[in-house]
């Protein structure tokens, strides 16, 4: 359904592409969000609150959270759907819905290690999302190139947090996800790279191709290599899975958490998009933009039109 490709080993730019794969269309929008946006983890009895400490660029889903997105000090999270989500329950900690958790992240800190160090700072809930169940787990990256999957499984949160966990895509779980992978080469096994649209074989074949990525000569060549990993995972529009179900690429991501460019891409048009994050960061005012608009074409920073926050 979606997948995540970050790479953290050239010398140029750290960069992560990632594709959100639906069922329909989530009505993307483009934010900027102001430091010290007062926020509350959902409309709950219960919910967490908070003011903003940095300031960030996302994309949201339906009008009711974040799915991806970067803040001013190049922390970048991404959400991906994964079945069976089962969080820590009852803690008594202020709540906060899988639709705000990326928000929550990029609101709050500034790198991968200091997600890590807060995660149990709040109870995480998954309700439905226009009455269907949305889980997910999440993928963290840094300018550093520090890297994190979180994922909220039995009742615990599970993080596998290092450099090397550069690949994330849906169910199963990602211990499963890396026992398969090293079935094939060059991760361990002898097995090429598999051809489906499951979640399995995206996350193989991301590996794969992100393995030989040639060194790039631009932060333009970083951006191209990361869009091209993320198109080559990409589902096309109509092609079904096994159960019938289709769940095509509506659009995909580049967070450059080195320059602080987030860049959009969707499937429905011609071009990309980028916004300059670094040149909004001092901004005060919410501002958004439709980017499904196919007349937009490259830095689209001055198109953003002061709006009101709707989650």
């Amino acid at each position: 359904m979606c997948t995540r490709i970050f790479w953290n080993d050239n010398d140029v730019a750290k960069v992560t592409s990632r594709c959100m794969d639906w069922a329909v269309d989530d009505e993307p929008q483009l934010w900027f969000m102001p430091r010290g946006t007062e926020r509350t983890g959902g409309t709950q009895a219960g919910a967490a609150a908070w003011r903003s400490t940095y300031s960030s660029v996302a994309t949201s889903m339906w009008g009711v959270g974040s799915s991806d997105g970067m803040n001013e000090k190049g922390l970048a999270a991404h959400a991906l759907f994964l079945y069976g989500v089962q969080p820590p329950t009852d803690t008594g900690r202020g709540t906060v819905t899988i639709a705000l958790w990326v928000q929550y992240v990029l609101d709050n800190f500034s790198t991968v290690a200091e997600v890590i160090a807060h995660i149990d700072e709040i109870e995480l809930l998954a309700p439905p999302i226009r009455g269907q169940y949305v889980g997910a787990h999440l993928a963290l990256e840094d300018p550093s190139g520090d890297s994190a999957i979180i994922e909220p499984v039995n009742g615990e949160m599970v993080v596998h947090h290092g450099r090397e966990f550069t690949v994330m895509a849906n169910s199963p779980t990602y211990d499963e996800q890396l026992t398969n992978l090293a079935r094939f080469a060059p991760f361990g096994g002898d097995l090429r790279p598999p051809g489906d649209i499951t979640s399995d074989d995206r996350f193989v074949r991301a590996s794969y191709f992100r393995h030989y990525l040639p060194e790039p000569a631009s932060t333009a060549e970083a951006v191209a290599g990361v869009f091209g990993l993320s198109q080559n995972v990409a589902v096309p529009i109509g092609a079904p899975y096994d159960d019938g179900g289709v769940y095509p690429t509506w659009w995909h991501t580049v967070s450059d958490v080195t320059h602080l460019t987030y860049y959009f891409w969707s499937t429905r048009s011609p071009s990309a998009i980028w916004v300059d994050l670094a040149a909004l960061a001092d901004g005060t005012e919410v501002l958004a933009l439709d980017p499904r608009d196919g007349a937009l074409v490259g830095n689209v920073t001055d198109a953003l039109r002061a709006d009101s926050l709707v989650y």
